[in-house]
């Protein structure tokens, strides 16, 4: 059987456990354990909670379509609409593992990123499932893989995007992500695909300007707005950093009171580097013990290293 048959049954597979009898959070648990192969581990990351409640909703799904004998079949044209938004979030958290995993061994599974962007070009190849989000949603996959080669040096340790090598981003992506992003532009609505695309946009274009971002910090305010995440508030008060200052970026990161999550704390390390250089150690040292990864740690002890020096 070719790679794309199989991607398209992945596909048929996809709106099939995408069933309304179980709620969207089921579904997604559900498609991620059967289809894509997560474990419990990595779907409890994906929706930010612990692998106990994932093993319950998908035990508690599992029961309910057995003994509602509900039948695990491609869904009629007229359903199709109604469960592309859950396929399309599960398309999102699939190649979200690939560009950024917790696993020990790796932090970039790129055959991840690969079959999300395979998944996603197989809708928009039909008219019915070719639609803002999905252009969108696109858009925002070219955008980030095309910085898949920059992140990670020979020795498996993470780059950050400031120290990036611009000339190791993938123009051809850039390129395809900007005319799914121009497409997705062309209905009226503005999804959260679109304000990540948006975001992602930006971090195709290197230079540090202002324009730059105060355009990020505001997709991320409409973004919030439209969709509360802690993950994202954290990642906009990076932008709040450059845009108006550490002082005022340490105020709002503080208030999320993030103390599970080690980039919380790299960036309040960051942040503290022009205000309070005493309390940049410190932080590096709790993100530390909180990393899951090799490739971060690598990169939290040289950065301690870096303030000892």
């Amino acid at each position: 059987m070719s790679e794309k048959n199989i991607t398209d049954s992945q596909l048929q597979m996809l709106f099939a456990v995408c069933h309304p009898s179980i709620s969207v959070e089921s579904q997604i648990a559900l498609a991620l354990r059967i289809l894509c192969g997560f474990g419990i581990d990595e779907i409890a990351d994906a929706f930010l909670t612990n692998k106990e409640t994932i093993s319950k909703r998908i035990f508690r799904a599992k029961e309910k379509l057995r003994n509602e004998n509900v039948a695990i079949v491609f869904p009629t044209n007229d359903e199709i609409e109604s469960r592309l938004e859950t396929v399309l979030r599960t398309i999102y958290l699939l190649f979200s593992e690939g560009y950024y995993s917790e696993r020990e061994d790796t932090v970039i599974r790129k055959e991840l990123c690969l079959e999300a962007m395979k998944l996603n070009y197989l809708l928009l190849q039909d008219e019915q499932t070719n639609t803002h989000s999905t252009n969108a949603l696109m858009a925002l996959m070219c955008f980030h893989a095309s910085r898949i080669g920059a992140r990670q040096n020979e020795n498996g340790e993470l780059i950050l995007y400031e120290n990036q090598d611009e000339s190791l981003w993938d123009k051809e992506l850039i390129e395809k992500g900007n005319y799914h992003f121009q497409k997705a532009a062309g209905w009226k609505i503005s999804s959260k695909y679109f304000l990540e695309a948006g975001i992602a946009y930006w971090h195709t274009i290197k230079e540090d300007s202002k324009e730059k971002w105060e355009n990020i910090l505001e997709l991320y305010n409409y973004l919030l707005q439209l969709e509360y995440s802690p993950i994202a508030a954290l990642n906009r008060t990076y932008a709040l950093s450059k845009v108006r200052g550490n002082k005022q970026a340490i105020k709002e990161a503080e208030k999320l009171n993030l103390t599970d999550n080690h980039f919380y704390y790299l960036l309040l390390a960051e942040f503290y580097k022009e205000v309070d250089d005493k309390k940049v150690k410190p932080n590096l040292e709790k993100a530390l013990s909180l990393a899951k990864t090799e490739g971060e740690r690598k990169l939290i002890r040289k950065k301690i290293n870096d303030v000892e020096l």
